[in-house]
């Protein structure tokens, strides 16, 4: 079967993120004054064939520790569906 894997990365909550802090002081200047903190991260899919949702899950945890993402500045969400 064939599963599609949503990721987001994300930086931990403890660390700076200047990407999101330049968009935080940005929004102010289009008009936008009702946002608090923003977080930047990736986002990414996979299209996994499997022989079933718990193995789709597992490659994309597998991918996403080894390759994906950075565990010492970095954590991660998967979501696996069918197509």
């Amino acid at each position: 079967m064939k599963f599609l894997a949503d990721i987001d990365i994300m930086p931990l909550k403890g660390l700076l993120d200047p990407q999101g802090k330049a968009v935080g002081y940005s929004l102010p200047s289009i008009g936008i004054h009702n946002v608090g903190d923003v977080r930047i991260g990736k986002h990414m899919t996979l299209e996994i064939e499997a022989a079933d949702e718990a193995e789709a899950k597992a490659t994309a945890e597998t991918a996403c520790r080894k390759l994906l993402a950075n565990l010492i500045m970095e954590s991660f969400e998967i979501r696996v569906r069918s197509i």
